[in-house]
This record gives C-alpha cells, structure tokens and sequence, in this order.
C-alpha cells in the first residue's frame, strides 16, 4: 500500500478575530490609523477586516493543500473539528480533487488554543473506529523519564507538562498493516535575539519525550513498526544565509529524533533544497537585515518505513508564500522589482499577506509495508 502523507503549520486556523493576550498582528497596522470613540465599533471593525484577511489567507493555504495531493494531512494550529471541518469543506475541497473526512483534534496545551489535527482522504478506512486519536498533553517530565535539573532554571518541575502544545497519536488500523502518526508542534524558539538558545533545552526534552512515547509504545520492536513523527518541530539543524551559505546550528533542541532513531525523508535533498520557513531580522548589525532560509518542518519515519523506501522523493510546496520571500536563497537580488515580479505564487498572493502560512507543507508518498499483528502495542508511560 501507497500513501501520500504531508505536514503542514497553517498559521493560525481560528474562528476568533482576537486570540490570546493580544489582536491578530495582521490587523493593527490598519486599526491604528483610525479613532474610535466606541471601543465597540473598534471590535466590529477588527472583526470585519479579520474575516476579510482570513478569506484571502485560507483560500491560499487550500490551494497549498491541494498541491500536496496528500492522502493523510497532518496539521498545526488549528483551533478545533468546528474550525477544520468547515475550512476542509469550503475552502480545500472547493480546489482540491481530494476529499477528506476522518477528522481529528484533541485540546493541547497551547494558550491560545492552537492545536495539532489529523484530517484523512476520505474512505481511507471503512470503519472511523479504525482510527484512533491519544494526546501526550498532559504527560510530565517525571513520567516519561525525561527531565533534566537544569529546567528548575524556567520554575519547572519533574511533574510538570513536558509538551508544549501537544504530541498528538493517530494509530491507523489499514487491515494488513498498522500506521502510527506522532503529530508534533514543538516549543517555539521565540523572537529574542537568544530565543533558540534559552529553549533549546524544552525543545529537547520534548524530542525525548517523543522518542520515549514511541519506544515505549512499540517496545522491543519499535525499529520494525509503521510509524512517523511529523509536524513543525521549531529548530533547525543548519540555516541558509544570503547567497545560499550552509551554516550548522548544532547542537539542536530536536538532534534526539535523528540520533539512531528516526529518519528525515528529505534527506536525500540538498540541504539548500529542504527550507520550510524563512526569517527575516530587520533589526541585523549595522542596520543591515539577516536573513535565514530554515527546516523546521519534517516528516520522519521509523527504520521500518526508511528501509521500505531508500529512495523518498519529498514534495515541499512554496507558492503559497508571499512574494517577499526568496524562493531561491542563492539569488543575489532581493529587490521589491525582482520578488514581485516572479510567477512562482499562487493567484491573490501578497507581499507578506495575503499568504498561505508563514510555513511551507512537506509531503511524501511512502509505501507502507505489511505488519506482524501482535508485536505492535506496547505500554506508553501515563500522563503522571
């Protein structure tokens, strides 16, 4: 059996024009300019220019979908079944020739609400009890063995919630053989200068956790089973630099998922071919803006799903990124006339906005071997 099977962080897929602490960025530039005596008009007005940037946004992040023709979509910030469902069903399915049911979230820890989903091509499976979805939310450091004293810095505890967001579980039950999908959103790396130094340290114990959760879950042969860790891990293990310079950025917050564990399906790529996000820092030295071509989105898959598939030919789409991203880190020209004029995007695409998300959809399609039943289920450590 053939899949196709792709990850993707949509930013941001809510039903609310205000989040967390704070507004949705893309609408204060627009707000500020303008005086309202009603703090209530002020909302309504927030509310309608949301909805409008949404419509635009989404109806590019459908058409990113649509190109990975994946028959499995793991998924990121997604605020829950009542938001995907009818995004799948207005949005994607509106371009798509792939219709998806199968839907699946469970809250995580994110506070505002973001949370990993699993969405399937319909039909995939006859029986909807045939998929089953486990969060990691609430699994502590303590029990799944993976704390380190050096986190009593950040006021956390051996008992305390290891994931940030979530490791969200979807064992697949396809007849002859067993799939299991880890869906990851790890901590962020902040946008202080030092952010990825000072949480590298949770991003780690989240790999660990992962690799735990996994090993645990097959035991002995955790080596031979059907499974994939997948999502926007937030680290990267090398940056491309202006002009398509490889820098390392070793040591990593997730180097415990590529240390004999799992592999990257991109990794047969040049490394300046496997960027998912681009950064820009306005604020560089000397007034000079940096900027960095990064991974952070991966799908790796077990020894078993490596060895039944040396040859992975990974799909990381790009058009739905707005134009003041260079698509190619070795051109020399980052001029608004070169980037605006390049027919590489997608219809209604902006210079920041509208875009698809700030992140890219990696996809592959892999043969998934038959499984020995009886040797999969293993005992995974409880949320302590």
């Amino acid at each position: 059996m053939k899949l196709r099977i792709a990850t993707f962080n949509v930013e941001n897929l809510v039903s609310r024009n205000v989040y967390g602490p704070r507004r949705r960025p893309q609408t204060a530039p627009a707000l500020a300019m303008f005086d309202f005596a009603d703090p209530a008009m002020r909302a309504q007005a927030q509310a309608s220019m949301a909805m409008t940037l949404e419509d635009d946004d989404r109806q590019a992040t459908a058409l990113a979908i649509a190109e990975t023709g994946a028959d499995i979509l793991a998924l990121q910030e997604v605020e829950n079944i009542g938001v995907l469902a009818p995004f799948m069903k207005h949005y994607v399915h509106a371009v798509s020739d792939i219709r998806y049911g199968h839907l699946r979230l469970l809250s995580g820890n994110d506070p505002r609400g973001i949370d990993c989903a699993f969405a399937a091509r319909r039909g995939l499976v006859a029986d909807e009890h045939a998929i089953v979805a486990t969060s990691y939310a609430q699994a502590s450091f303590a029990s799944l063995g993976v704390y380190d004293p050096a986190l009593a810095h950040f006021g956390i505890g051996p008992d305390d919630r290891v994931f940030n967001r979530d490791c969200l579980e979807i064992a697949i039950d396809l007849g002859d053989r067993d799939l299991a999908l880890f869906i990851c959103h790890l901590k962020s790396m902040g946008y202080a200068a030092d952010g990825r130094d000072q949480t590298r340290i949770l991003r780690r114990a989240e790999a660990c956790a992962i690799r735990a959760i996994v090993q645990a879950r097959f035991g002995n042969g955790w080596r031979d089973a059907n499974w994939i860790v997948l999502g926007d891990l937030n680290d990267h293990r090398f940056t491309i630099g202006r002009g398509g310079a490889i820098e390392p950025t070793l040591p990593s917050g997730i180097d415990p998922l590529f240390e004999d564990f799992a592999v990257d399906v991109t990794a047969g790529l040049p490394e300046i071919e496997r960027w998912t996000l681009y950064h820009r820092d306005r604020e560089g030295p000397e007034g000079v803006p940096v900027e960095h071509h990064v991974q952070l989105d991966h799908i790796l898959i077990s020894p078993a799903l490596a060895a039944a598939n040396p040859d992975p030919q990974p799909q990381i789409v790009r058009r739905g990124l707005g134009y003041a991203t260079p698509l190619d880190p070795t051109h020399p020209d980052r001029s608004i006339a070169w980037l605006s004029t390049r027919a590489d995007r997608y219809p209604r695409i902006g210079w920041l906005r509208p875009q698809a998300s700030d992140h890219c959809p990696v996809a592959v399609s892999l043969t998934i071997p038959q499984t020995r039943r009886g040797n999969q289920a293993g005992s995974v450590p409880g949320p302590g």
